[in-house]
This record gives structure tokens, C-alpha cells and sequence, in this order.
């Protein structure tokens, strides 16, 4: 996995940036959120993010085209499906397009067992 992040373009952002609205911050802790999509780079393979004292590591980063998203997807956003986690984010971003072709940042993460 490790390898994969001498092929990523620069991350564009910190890693705090990463989960910091408060339901999403809840469904990460309460293990219901395992990624999260940004149109930047926050985080490193490898890297972790700390949400209030509880510590998470950076399993996975990838492009992925909005049009890809499948129900699987959105279940690890936190959310039923496409649909639900689409009307989320146009509600976070109003008058933002959604389209297929957008390209966004795939960010997966898991628990560090401490």
C-alpha cells in the first residue's frame, strides 16, 4: 500500500481538515463512517487522524469519479445510498453541480488499536 503514495500527486490539505462536521466527526467514532470523499488530497497512506482522543490511520487513497460511486460507497460515508449521501453534500455545498465526470479524493480509514 505504502508504494501507492509515491504515485499521488501532493496532498493539498491537512490532515485535520480531513472529518470536522460534528455528524460526520459521531459516525466516524461510532465506526459507521470508514472514508470520506474530498476534491482535494488530505491525507497520506499510513497517516493518522485524531477525532476527539480517538485515533484513526489512513488505510487507503484514490481518485474516483462521482459516477462511480455505488451504494457500497456511500455505506462507508455514513449514509443508505448514492441518493442520500448525494442530497448531503449538495446541502453542505448549495448551487455546487453534481457530476459524473468530478472527480474527487477517496480517503479510507479504520480504528488504530491502541
Amino acid at each position: 500500500m505504502k508504494e501507492q503514495n509515491n504515485a499521488l500527486p501532493p496532498k493539498t490539505c491537512e490532515i485535520e481538515r480531513l472529518v470536522t462536521m460534528e455528524d460526520d466527526v459521531n459516525k466516524v467514532l461510532a465506526g459507521k463512517k470508514t472514508a470520506t470523499r474530498r476534491n482535494g488530497r488530505y491525507a497520506d497512506v499510513g497517516e493518522i487522524m485524531e477525532l476527539k482522543g480517538k485515533k484513526f490511520i489512513v488505510d487507503n487513497v484514490y481518485s474516483q469519479s462521482l459516477g462511480e460511486l455505488t451504494d457500497a460507497d456511500a455505506e462507508r460515508e455514513g449514509f443508505e445510498n448514492v441518493e442520500a449521501y448525494k442530497q448531503s453534500i449538495l446541502s453542505y455545498h448549495p448551487g455546487m453541480p453534481w457530476l459524473p465526470q468530478m472527480r474527487v479524493w477517496v480517503h479510507e480509514f479504520s480504528p488504530v488499536e491502541e
